[in-house]
């Protein structure tokens, strides 16, 4: 499953620990990305069942990601396939982020 800016949503912490409901696993993610990320997440805000859900459960920041609500604006699958690809906000990820410039470049190779 990959998400509109191309992280790998079956690869991401928060998706494996809501998938097998263990709540160490999201003790450890929220103390882990609190620590990544300079914010407070409670393991109880680790749920998430895939950027690409419109009625599942979704990792807080993913609820007002503005890549996210791009790529539901404009319709499309993820980023790669977009007209505008690679907009300004998608690079700027991209530095956070480079596994996903990789996974939609090549997605946008054999498209």
């Amino acid at each position: 499953m990959i998400a509109i800016c191309g992280l790998t949503c079956t690869d991401c912490p928060a998706y494996i620990a809501t998938q097998k409901n263990d709540d160490q696993a999201r003790a450890q993610v929220a103390e882990m990305w609190s620590k990544e990320f300079k914010v407070y997440l409670r393991p109880e805000d680790i749920n998430c069942d895939g950027c690409l859900s419109d009625n599942g459960r979704r990792f807080n920041y993913c609820q007002v990601c503005e890549i996210r609500r791009c790529g539901q604006d404009k319709l499309v699958q993820n980023c790669a396939y977009c007209d505008d690809y690679a907009c300004e906000k998608l690079t700027a990820f991209f530095a956070l982020g480079p596994g996903s410039k990789i996974t939609l470049d090549k997605i946008r190779e054999s498209l």
